[in-house]
């Protein structure tokens, strides 16, 4: 495993792991990173000082990065911007307000833009295809912007 501090194309800072320096090379090929922070795109590596440790000399202070002064002064539970304060708010509303249908997302939809079932909120899964689908088909449905609390461990 290898860990980097990352920039995004608007300038926010975060770290992340990885398997090897090939996995992330392959999913920045891909355009497959976002920022923890804002989910833009435009990932790239950004300029690290080796820790570098020989037998004589143990490290003097643990290898964490240096954590930003905003994020000293809040604790670890509290949102650490505006952004994450939003996204914790829609998070508790969908669990609040919305059921989890998992990967009967696009076939529920359907069923009650057709008037087969009674209406509500829903969330779940579907491929690409199906989401494209729907949207095809006039139904209405958005991506959420993070994980639902039921999928995340």
């Amino acid at each position: 495993m290898i860990r980097y501090t990352l920039t995004c194309a608007d300038g926010h800072q975060f770290e992340s792991w990885f398997q090897s320096a090939d996995a992330f090379d392959g999913l920045a090929m891909r355009g497959l990173l976002s920022c923890a922070q804002c989910g833009g795109g435009g990932v790239k590596k950004a300029l690290m000082a080796p820790r570098v440790t020989t037998q004589d000399h143990a490290p003097a202070e643990p290898d964490v990065a240096p954590v930003p002064a905003q994020a000293q002064r809040a604790r670890l539970s509290e949102p650490a911007n505006k952004t994450e304060e939003m996204l914790r708010a829609m998070r508790d509303h969908l669990a609040r307000n919305s059921t989890y249908v998992g990967g009967r997302f696009a076939a529920e939809a359907r069923e009650m833009h057709l008037h087969e079932t009674e209406a509500r909120m829903i969330h779940g899964e579907a491929a690409p295809d199906e989401a494209r689908a729907l949207i095809e088909e006039g139904i209405p449905i958005m991506p959420l912007p993070f994980i639902p609390p039921d999928k995340t461990n």
